[in-house]
């Protein structure tokens, strides 16, 4: 039996429009009948995340919690969220209900650990994401290498995701710092990038990077689609 796929979202709105937009893209599908039945909560209410982690801003989990609520409300069979650090409070979650969550992070490290077997991953992420030690954490179950930013590239990359992406700016505004972040990480090491925040995948877009990077965004949307028993489509460019 086919199952469907709630969306935890909000977290940012522009995030959560990518995901369900690459569930689509890379769902193997040859109608509209094809595709997976997704339920979305877009709460853009829902406070900063990494405030809360870093600086004991408002806790962001009553209103995760509503969203969870409502999409158990609509029947969703597992739930996913576009936001990496908002995966600190997965576990929470996760004791609240009982349909699996799938760990965007997990998915991640999968991928790295296949697709670029005994390379060094430099993980591009929030401050809050970083100081959790979510990837690092994730990165070193499945035996991948990688390194972190340091503080000048943390706050370079702060900038770029909350100062541009989130901020609606133009692509131009943030270039410097990304390629900035890029430069520094390779030169220590990295040989691809991981964009551990929903927002870096479309500023690497948007800037037209041509780096080997690993999207966590495609790659949560492809844990949902086989969860939910449909064909991920190996023929989607994203």
């Amino acid at each position: 039996m086919k199952k469907s796929i709630g969306i935890l979202g909000g977290m940012g709105p522009l995030a959560t429009a990518d995901l369900f937009r690459k569930i689509v893209l890379l769902t193997g599908a040859a109608c509209d009948n094809d595709h997976i039945r997704i339920y979305i909560d877009d709460n853009a209410s829902i406070p900063d995340r990494t405030a809360a982690i870093l600086h004991g801003g408002p806790d962001p989990l009553p209103a995760m919690t509503d969203s969870l609520r409502k999409l158990e409300a609509c029947g969703a069979d597992c739930l996913i969220m576009p936001c990496n650090t908002a995966h600190y409070f997965l576990p929470h979650l996760q004791a609240l209900t009982a349909i699996p969550f799938l760990s965007m992070l997990e998915a991640t490290a999968r991928a790295c650990r296949e697709k670029f077997p005994g390379k060094a991953a430099a993980v591009l992420a929030t401050q809050g994401t970083l100081s959790a030690g979510l990837y690092q954490d994730a990165l070193s179950g499945e035996q991948v290498p990688f390194l972190v930013p340091g503080g000048a590239e943390q706050e370079a990359l702060m900038r770029v995701i909350y100062g541009g992406v989130k901020a609606g700016r133009p692509p131009e505004s943030y270039r410097a710092d990304m390629e900035m972040v890029l430069d520094r990480l390779a030169a220590q090491g990295a040989d691809y990038f991981i964009l551990g925040c929903t927002e870096l995948p479309l500023a690497a877009s948007l800037l037209g990077l041509s780096v080997p990077t690993v999207d966590p965004t495609s790659e949560l949307a492809r844990a949902a689609i086989r969860f939910c028993g449909y064909p991920v489509n190996p023929a989607a460019i994203l």
